[in-house]
């Protein structure tokens, strides 16, 4: 069988976007079981409720719903366990000293494959308050709106 290259997305939290300011992203390596993998190959978790947390100098993903495999026997996994992040000394170091710092936490925002190994893209962010929410629409918005006037300022020229 050939060896799998590239990036194949499996799960991703759009709203992490929208409720949190990204400070910093990292990508880790996960620890699965095999049928967590097997799950993972038919695209099927949800990165909605997880969290990141530093414990005992090692790094942890809670809360990230990995259905059990279809086929699976008493040898599935459960959907919610812990599963542990694969980061590097100095990393976890850096983030620690983050974390401590100020409301600052550990959100994925991306799960998926990259040269065949499961991978999860973390951020350290801050959550937004409800009126940054609305101020970040708003500039979309707006950036929106502009880019529709010139593109249509240049139809019009074009047209004459």
């Amino acid at each position: 069988m050939a060896k799998e290259t590239g990036r194949k997305l499996i799960a991703q939290h759009k709203k992490a976007r929208h409720d949190y300011h990204i400070l910093d992203t990292y990508e880790c390596g996960l620890v699965l079981t095999g049928t967590e993998v097997k799950s993972l190959r038919q695209g099927r978790a949800s990165l909605v409720d997880g969290f990141g947390q530093i414990d005992g100098g090692e790094a942890w993903l809670h809360n990230v719903h990995i259905p059990e495999y279809s086929q699976g026997t008493w040898t599935n996994h459960s959907a919610r366990r812990k599963r542990k992040l694969l980061m590097h000394r100095a990393e976890i170091d850096k983030l620690v000293g983050k974390m401590q710092e100020s409301g600052l936490t550990l959100v994925p925002l991306a799960l998926y494959f990259k040269d065949g190994r499961a991978k999860v893209e973390i951020a350290l962010a801050r959550g937004k308050k409800e009126y940054d929410k609305r101020h970040t629409l708003r500039e979309q918005q707006d950036r929106r709106e502009a880019d529709r006037a010139v593109s249509a300022a240049r139809r019009r020229q074009r047209g004459r």
